[in-house]
C-alpha cells in the first residue's frame, strides 16, 4: 500500500500562482511515475502533468508552459508549480502514482480556485 497526502491548494486570483505538494510513503521506493490529475465541476478526470523516476515529464496542453511538475525521490514527493493560472483550472487536484507492477494509487483531491 502507498499513502498519499497532498497539500497546496486554496484560492487565488487569476494570473496567481500555487504549488502543490503530494508525498507518498509505504511502499514509496517501488513508484515508478508520479504526477497529477484534475477534475472540474461536471467533467471527467484529466491529466495535468507526470513525471518518472528518471525525470521524463508529460504534460496536457493546457497546463504547457504554465505548469512545471518536478519530484524529490529522496523524499517521495511530487511537486506541480502552477502559474498563470486562469478560471478553467478551477478543479480538485488529485495526485495518482503508478507503481512499477503497474498499481496505482490516488491521494484524497486538494481543490484549486481561481476567482478574482
Amino acid at each position: 500500500q502507498v499513502q498519499l497526502v497532498e497539500s497546496g491548494g486554496g484560492l487565488v486570483q487569476p494570473g496567481g500562482s500555487l504549488r502543490l505538494s503530494c508525498a507518498a510513503s509505504g511502499r514509496a521506493s517501488s513508484v515508478y511515475s508520479m504526477g497529477w490529475y484534475r477534475q472540474g465541476p461536471g467533467k471527467q478526470r484529466e491529466l495535468v502533468a507526470t513525471v518518472t523516476t528518471n525525470g521524463e515529464t508529460n504534460y496536457a496542453d493546457a497546463v504547457k508552459g504554465r505548469c512545471t511538475v518536478s519530484r524529490d525521490n529522496a523524499k517521495s514527493t511530487v511537486y506541480l508549480q502552477m502559474n498563470s493560472l486562469k478560471p478553467e483550472d478551477t478543479s480538485v487536484y488529485y495526485c495518482r502514482v503508478v507503481m512499477y507492477g503497474g498499481s496505482l494509487y490516488w491521494g484524497q483531491g486538494t481543490q484549486v480556485a481561481v476567482s478574482a
